[in-house]
Parts: C-alpha cells; structure tokens; sequence
C-alpha cells in the first residue's frame, strides 16, 4: 500500500505530447497524450490502463524523457524533468527512474550478453571495476529468480518469462526509486503472467520502489495497484483507488472496459452483457476532471458530475 505521509515523489502537470505527420502537403497532429494531470505517491503503486492506441506508453516515455514533451512539466523529486535535456539531468533521471518495456525480445540487444545488458546501467553511473559489476549483475539475477550462470548467456537462449526478468534485473540494478512497467506481461503466456506480476510485486516491497504500471487489463491492474487511471484518446477519464473503479465504475468507457473482462464462470460468461462506448461531445458545459468524492475523479461536465454525485449515494 502507498505510504500515505510521504507525498508525491512524481508530479504531472498539464502534460501534453503531440506528433505531427506530413503527408501530400497535409498536416495531421495527433494528440498522443492531451493535457494530463496527476501525482504519484512514494511507494504507492499507480495503474494506468487503456485500450491500445490512447496514449499510455507515450505518458510513460514523456515522463522518463524518451519523448520531449509538446507542453506541461514533470517533477520529480520535487526537481523539474521535463525542461532542456543536459548531461545532469539525464544522470539524475538514470540514477532515479527505469523502465521495463513490453515486449522482452526486441527491448534487449541480442549481440550482448546477459552480464553485459544488465551492468550496462553500472557502467552508465560510472561503476568501473568489473569484478564488483559482475558480482552485483548475479546477485540481481538470482533476485529476479534466474541463476548466476545465467549471466554468461545470449537472450535467444532465454524463454520469454526469463527475457522479462533479464528486462526486470536491467531496471533495478541501478537502484531506482520509481519504475516504469510499460505493459511487462502483456507479451508473455498466462501461465506465466502470474509468475511475473508476483515477482514485481515482491521486489516493490523489498527494494521500496515506487511504481507507475501500464497495462490494457483491468483485472491484472486492480490486482497490482493502489489507484488506476482509465485513459481514452490521451485523456484520463477516470482515477480512483482500484476497488472503487472496480467496483464503483463512472465513466461509460470505464464501464465498458471492465465488461470485456472475462469471467471464469462459463455461464456467467455466456449471459454477461458487455457495453460499448463511443465518445461524443456534450451538448452543453465543458468537460474537465472534477472530483466526485474525494480520491474519486471523472472527466464529465458540471451537469454530469451531479448525476455521478447522486448515482453514488444511491
């Protein structure tokens, strides 16, 4: 659970990050990530979920600086990171933020080697005695549950769970206060989607980590955070804790996200009526992020937000 005193170690403001596309003397921008705002608190777990396309893994290579954002600020720390990009910020982002990507096979370099992937982050912080980065490679590898010998290896000898954990040890072997796990089981069979959820979740309380979760399944996500996000079209549509957007869902798209998740139970499965959104502009008002009770907040008009207010305390 999130340390409630400790207050954001990540701040997110306005942030915006937008591509432009040129084709046949056309201008096109796609607003990837549209004028997002929230915080993350040290140790807490937040969730971030969407269906494919609205923007998550853009919000998380902003934020670590992979994309220079269009306009906002990030802070982290309390120390701005999303202005002019110089040689000690981009040490302070390495030395305090990693990521593990999604697809475990193309996020590592297959000419090195297992030992050479994993310390290539000690080399980058300017640990030069090759003996001591061997030694903290193994000891990291046997944390995420492969074996020491496992560092003299290529990663087309690994199955795609290890890869994810050579992916895992690449990331915490610089001793990061915040991760950034962009979709980290999405790629991997379900059997062993378990395995690496519960791996994450043991280390974030060893290593005390702050944790930004990126994933398309809710059920996955409630499981693993503290608070979720729902994004659609580079928006958030919703925030709340996890059992209240579980349980307690507002927004349509939110609703209809959590009716695609299957049920174990056949029968249930087969009667269970799914919801289908479709955005449209409102009428009247203007649509904003408002909070309907405290902690819970959805991106509606005033006009709906009153709805909302009556619909849960009904």
């Amino acid at each position: 659970m999130p340390v409630e005193d400790a207050g954001p170690i990540l701040e997110v403001k306005n942030l915006s990050m937008h591509f432009t596309s040129r084709r046949r003397r056309r201008t096109t921008v796609v607003k990837a990530v549209d004028d997002v705002s929230f915080t993350i608190n040290k140790g807490e777990t937040f969730g971030l979920v969407g269906e494919s396309g609205c923007g998550k893994t853009t919000l998380g290579r902003t934020i670590i600086r992979l994309y220079n954002p269009t306009s906002g600020t990030v802070k982290f720390g309390g120390r701005e990171i999303s202005g002019r990009m110089t040689r000690e910020l981009r040490k302070y982002l390495t030395s305090n933020i990693a990521m593990i990507f999604q697809d475990p096979i193309a996020s590592l370099n297959p000419r090195m080697t297992v030992q050479e992937i994993v310390g290539e982050g000690l080399i980058i912080r300017g640990l030069k005695d090759s003996a001591e980065r061997e030694s903290r490679v193994k000891l990291m590898l046997e944390k995420v549950g492969l074996q020491a010998e496992h560092a003299a290896r290529y990663p087309h000898e690994f199955s795609g769970g290890q890869r994810q954990r050579i992916g895992i040890a690449r990331a915490l072997i610089v001793e990061p206060k915040m991760i950034i796990a962009d979709e980290p089981v999405s790629a991997l069979d379900v059997s062993v989607q378990a395995q690496v959820i519960n791996l994450l979740n043991s280390l974030k309380r060893e290593f005390g980590l702050t944790v930004l979760f990126i994933a398309h399944n809710l059920s996955v996500v409630k499981y693993f955070s503290d608070r979720i996000a729902v994004m659609y079209r580079g928006k958030f549509v919703e925030m709340a804790p996890s059992d209240d957007i579980y349980h307690h869902p507002l927004h349509p798209y939110t609703k209809a996200l959590l009716s695609a998740v299957p049920q174990p139970d056949p029968h249930t499965e087969r009667s269970r009526r799914r919801i289908y959104y479709e955005h449209t502009e409102p009428a009247t008002g203007t649509l904003a992020m408002r909070e309907v009770v405290p902690g819970h907040y959805v991106y509606c008009t005033e006009e709906e937000l009153q709805f909302y207010r009556r619909q849960l305390g009904a």
